[in-house]
């Protein structure tokens, strides 16, 4: 039961009703400041709300990576605004399954609450709406017209709590458990990963995921040097031959569980550098390929969301590519897919060429681009045929060597006129 597809509305930079329909790899583009963000960081959101067993939407104290106030959420600030948040998870025998909540913010009493939401499953559609009244702000359960009818309903985050449905909505009862239980695990990857310690002590029990930083990502290989044989980073080590061709990884136990990790060259065994002293590209590309690799070794039990800012970060534009390979790969070997924010046409074109190459279907790849006028931003969907062609391209964007090498050209020529 993966998540097929997630909205979000008066949000951020987007007044009007956005939809990600999310493919194995989905990539969302655009021009600086322009929302690209917004939108990838909208599922952790989601997720927190839906998941959650609170009696509040969203207990923002729990995100990782990026702390917004509630207010900065709503499109334009506004104090008592409200935003939308929407999912649809496939099940099974082919049916739908999704909710669309939309959560009001109370600037007085500092909180918010569910004002509405639609919870729908196949044919079957249940509405909620609260009734301010004297429970407006109960922490428990507030008064909400449900299909007509005036019912008592707690919530636990963005979701009723099964056990306040009324009788006359039997029909989609059951669908809050099935939301929660086929939604993904979502993982996020932010666009800062953490520079690594020079000594790092293993944890006490094995990891799954590197963190929203990548802090976790040293201590997850010296887990698997402790309890797992080595077998992580072994496949780390064969990962790097493509994206940093001439070196290895290694991690040296120097007692009472500590380690150091260091960057070995293989042209010249003699040269060891310590992985706080090597490039920053690497040390931002590292946990990315200490995730691939653990999940290589133990592939996720269920589906996994996989969000990732800028993986490209201060990488060299050969290692682009490489990087998409790594997702391409990981996407055919098991539940994880992604949802990429990126600047790197590289990354891109390879995604394209695997299309084409047919190791991706078109469908696999969804691509968004954050358009903004003067009137409004929005998410614009674009097509991938089977020949990895597009039908749309944003005017300005990835064009900068076309245009700069067109101007040194007649710059160039220019001169010569001149000369003459």
């Amino acid at each position: 039961m993966p998540l097929e597809r997630f909205s979000l509305e008066n949000y951020r930079c987007f007044r009007e009703r956005q939809e990600v329909e999310l493919g194995r790899i989905t990539v969302v583009l655009g021009r600086n400041n322009s929302g690209k963000s917004a939108v990838v960081r909208a599922l952790p959101l989601l997720s927190l709300g839906i998941r959650s067993d609170s009696p509040y939407p969203l207990d923002l104290d729990l995100i990782q990576g990026f702390t917004p106030s509630f207010a900065d959420l709503i499109h334009g600030s506004s104090p008592h605004g409200h935003i939308r948040l929407g999912a649809s998870i496939g099940r099974e025998d082919g049916e739908t399954v999704s909710t669309t909540t939309e959560v009001q913010n109370i600037a007085n009493q500092g909180m918010q609450l569910v004002s509405s939401v639609q919870i729908s499953c196949g044919t079957e559609v249940a509405n909620l709406s609260w009734i301010p009244g004297v429970d407006a702000y109960s922490s428990e359960k507030r008064t909400y017209l449900v299909d007509g009818q005036e019912a008592k309903v707690g919530f636990r985050g963005l979701l009723p709590d099964p056990a306040d449905w009324p009788d006359s909505v039997g029909g989609v009862s059951g669908v809050t458990e099935l939301i929660q239980q086929g939604l993904d695990e979502i993982r996020y990857l932010g666009p800062f990963r953490k520079s690594p310690e020079r000594f790092f002590r293993s944890p006490a029990r094995t990891l799954g995921s590197v963190g929203y930083r990548g802090e976790k990502a040293l201590g997850m290989l010296a887990a698997d040097e402790m309890y797992g044989r080595g077998l992580i980073g072994r496949e780390v080590n064969t990962l790097l031959e493509t994206i940093l061709p001439g070196w290895r990884l290694e991690i040296t136990d120097v007692g009472s569980g500590m380690y150091i990790p260091k960057m070995r060259s293989l042209r010249d065994p003699d040269l060891v550098v310590h992985i706080d002293d090597v490039g920053t590209g690497v040390v931002q590309f590292l946990p990315i390929v200490i995730q691939r690799a653990a999940d290589r070794v133990e592939p996720p039990a269920g589906p996994v969301i996989e969000i990732v800012e800028e993986p490209e970060l201060h990488l060299h534009p050969s290692a682009h590519a490489a990087i998409a390979d790594l997702y391409v790969n990981a996407v055919q070997e098991s539940q994880v897919r992604f949802l990429v924010e990126t600047h790197s046409e590289n990354f891109l074109l390879r995604l394209r060429r695997r299309v084409a190459e047919r190791k991706l279907a078109p469908e696999d790849v969804k691509i968004y681009f954050v358009e903004q006028t003067e009137e409004a931003t929005t998410l614009r969907k674009i097509e991938v045929d089977a020949l990895g062609n597009l039908d749309y391209w944003p005017q300005g964007v990835f064009a900068e060597d076309f245009e700069e090498v067109r101007a040194l050209a007649d710059a160039q020529a220019n001169r010569i006129d001149d000369a003459r």
